[in-house]
């Protein structure tokens, strides 16, 4: 390999290594709701989007994400957190991996496996609060380890 490209390799690497943010992905934009994300693990970003905005409106619509993990989910928790105007209003937490107790057809992956999903998600709400907020998410397994994080960056002025 020629010493140019070792040096650019190397320059990538360490430019990869020093970056401490993922950058902030669009889920849907419309006239009048925007959701945004922007994944909080400085080890790996995923991809997440959906067919239309306005679906998410409804009681179930259509989602593709996808991601390779990094450590197995032998067992899978999930931490939700509302935040508007930096206070944290409401808070979720509900396990979705688990022995006798497996919601997602992709409990029991192993690290280094190629996870995604591209189907209907139903999330059991009615509509999605009006105004601008943040979602907090984390997903961690059974040795408290993160399997993946972001912040949704919500705007809704929908008229319900």
């Amino acid at each position: 390999m020629k010493t140019s490209n070792v040096l650019l390799l190397i320059s990538v690497l360490l430019y990869i290594n020093a970056s401490t943010e993922w950058p902030t992905h669009t889920v849907c934009k419309e006239d009048n709701l925007e959701i945004y994300y922007k994944s909080c693990d400085p080890q790996q970003d995923f991809s997440l989007s959906i067919d239309c905005c306005s679906d998410i409106t409804s009681h179930t619509f259509n989602i593709r994400a996808a991601m390779v993990l990094r450590h197995s989910i032998k067992e899978l928790y999930i931490k939700l957190a509302m935040i508007m105007n930096g206070k944290t209003v409401l808070t979720y937490s509900e396990t979705l991996c688990g022995p006798g107790h497996s919601k997602l057809i992709f409990c029991g992956k192993k690290k280094g496996e190629h996870l995604s999903y591209e189907g209907p998600v139903t999330l059991g709400i009615k509509e999605i609060p009006q105004g601008d907020y943040t979602i907090s998410a984390k997903l961690t397994n059974e040795d408290h380890v993160t399997v993946a994080c972001a912040d949704f960056t919500v705007k809704n002025y929908l008229d319900y």
